[in-house]
């Protein structure tokens, strides 16, 4: 059976032209200066708008417990 209504290479790359993956935005922490992604706690300081909302040494010292009791 034939196709009755092909699609040319010109044709199916103009629909697939939106198809590609764009690149995430970055902020920079307005307290400690690393890159983040907007909108979201910083991950080095745990600072969200200037406010700390995470404390960030108290989870590395958990997360360093924790590992230290599972050897």
């Amino acid at each position: 059976m034939v196709v009755r209504m092909r699609h040319t290479r010109a044709h199916t790359g103009n629909r697939r032209s939106h198809h590609a993956l764009k690149s995430g935005a970055l902020s920079i922490c307005s307290h400690c200066g690393a890159a983040r992604k907007p909108h979201t706690v910083c991950v080095a300081c745990g600072y969200y708008r200037g406010r700390k909302v995470l404390d960030a040494v108290k989870k590395v010292e958990k997360k360093q417990a924790k590992a230290k009791r599972a050897k």
